[in-house]
């Protein structure tokens, strides 16, 4: 009986207004805000995933890169996250993606999902950093040791 009743808890369903935090930034990215942006009680699982930039990518080495979007990225995000929020017991999810040139290390994304269970936080969290990086007008420039570069985006 005490199982059913914990089903019945309003802390196992979604929160009714789980998107707290949705932003593109030119300035340096925080964790901390992000983590502080899904804080909820009832939350058993706070799933959370940071973007840096790394030194190589398909066998090159990479010196600096830079992050530019389309006017309407930032919408697109809050699209995404929606769409989460619709297939996941979400009781607060926060995005943050950040512009403008990076160095090797840098933070470039940080999204972060919290849900009443472990499991489901985890899966919440892969579905919104997947469909951010492939479907956000979001385009990376990589300039490379060798003198090449490249684009690489939604």
């Amino acid at each position: 009986m005490a199982a059913d009743r914990a089903h019945e808890h309003p802390g196992e369903q979604a929160h009714p207004r789980p998107i707290r935090l949705i932003a593109i930034r030119r300035t340096s990215l925080s964790l901390d805000e992000v983590f502080q942006a899904v804080g909820d009680e009832a939350a058993g699982g706070i799933a959370l995933f940071v973007g840096t930039v790394r030194n190589h990518d398909a066998g090159a080495d990479v010196d600096a890169l830079g992050y530019s979007c389309h006017p309407t990225a930032e919408a697109e995000m809050r699209r995404i996250a929606e769409k989460v929020v619709a297939n996941h017991p979400v009781r607060a999810l926060a995005a943050v993606h950040r512009v403008g040139e990076l160095a090797v290390g840098d933070t470039a994304v940080v999204v972060a999902v919290a849900c009443p269970h472990r499991q489901d936080a985890f899966q919440a969290c892969g579905e919104l950093i997947d469909d951010l990086k492939h479907e956000v007008p979001i385009w990376k420039h990589q300039r490379f040791s060798d003198g090449t570069e490249e684009w690489v985006g939604a």
